[in-house]
């Protein structure tokens, strides 16, 4: 099968397309024959070994230990291990598959079962693949961090990326006042997308206004935590979900010293695959009430474009591959 592999860090001239074996799987895993795969972030950190603590918490100091990358995926399971109980080949799936190791940006992967839900009916395989990373993440974010509700004024900033297009959607699903924050060309999308209030960033400061709110979810945007600390209402939660990692050391480290006591909070998280959450997902998307956005589709060939596509951070939603077999 074909696949892409790296045995370096480095940019996205680094990867190439492989002929590798295809996997079989274990007593506990499904065959995936993948038919999309989505683009995060997460796989951008594992391809530079960048922040280098990844190196050390195991993904091989001086060259990756996995060479592969991919971490959501959509296909067709094409075969199962003996202990599998929920699957069968031939169902439609989808699901973020780090726990296996990743993969994903190749024709097969075989993974456990419990990383793979079926997939939503009223989604093709790519509008699938861009949803489990990225949403969970917004999910998580806003539901169980920033405990988001009817009647709450949220504001995300960062909205025009994969995370931040999900935030919009599930923060109106959960009855909250949304305000978004863009750029110029992404801010007609947001109010397609629901949100209450869009502010062009590159022409007012949303940290400089006088607004506050109960929750600050910050998908992206590089701005510091003193800053995000102006936008917060006085019982107000910051919930640092995407940025640089200068960001994400600030609030570890600032964060807990700025909390307090019955006030604000600042938190920082990273999402967590839950099976439970990617059927709450799917039952969003086929009640109308969450869909994907797709920026660009790119061939499993030209891999390392989608990269710098990704790299260059203006993607209008998700960056999404496809993945052609000969038998189809």
């Amino acid at each position: 099968m074909q696949a892409i592999v790296y045995e370096r860090y480095g940019n996205p001239d680094v990867l190439e397309l492989r002929e590798i074996e295809k996997p079989a799987p274990k007593d506990n895993e499904v065959l995936v024959q993948i038919q999309a795969a989505s683009l995060n972030a997460y796989d951008m950190h594992f391809l530079q070994g960048d922040p280098f603590f990844l190196r050390l918490m195991g993904s091989g100091v001086f060259k990756p230990k996995i060479t592969r990358l991919g971490a959501d995926i959509a296909g067709r399971v094409e075969a199962v291990g003996k202990d599998v109980t929920q699957l069968k080949p031939g169902d439609e799936v989808f699901g973020c598959i780090t726990g296996s190791g990743s993969g994903g940006f190749a024709e097969y992967v075989a993974v456990r079962e419990k990383e793979l839900t079926l997939k939503p009916a009223n989604q093709s395989f790519e509008e699938a693949a861009a949803v489990p990373m990225a949403a969970l993440t917004a999910l998580q974010g806003l539901r169980d961090l920033g405990q988001i509700g009817a009647g709450k004024k949220v504001l995300i900033n960062g909205a025009s990326g994969g995370v931040g297009t999900f935030a919009i959607q599930l923060a109106k699903y959960f009855g909250a006042e949304v305000t978004a924050v863009c750029s110029t060309r992404n801010v007609e999308q947001a109010r397609s997308l629901g949100a209450d209030y869009v502010l062009d960033y590159t022409k007012e400061d949303f940290t400089k206004n006088g607004q506050t709110y109960d929750l600050v979810f910050a998908a992206n945007g590089y701005r510091s935590i003193f800053d995000y600390q102006r936008a917060l209402s006085p019982q107000g939660i910051f919930v640092l979900a995407g940025g640089s990692m200068k960001q994400f050391f600030q609030n570890a480290l600032l964060g807990p010293r700025l909390s307090e006591d019955g006030g604000r909070k600042f938190l920082g998280f990273m999402a967590r695959i839950k099976q439970a959450d990617m059927l709450f997902l799917k039952q969003l998307i086929e009640a109308g009430k969450v869909k994907s956005l797709i920026d660009r589709r790119y061939p499993l060939s030209e891999t390392a474009e989608a990269m710098r596509y990704l790299g260059a951070g203006h993607a209008k939603g998700k960056i999404v591959l496809t993945v052609a077999h000969p038998n189809q």
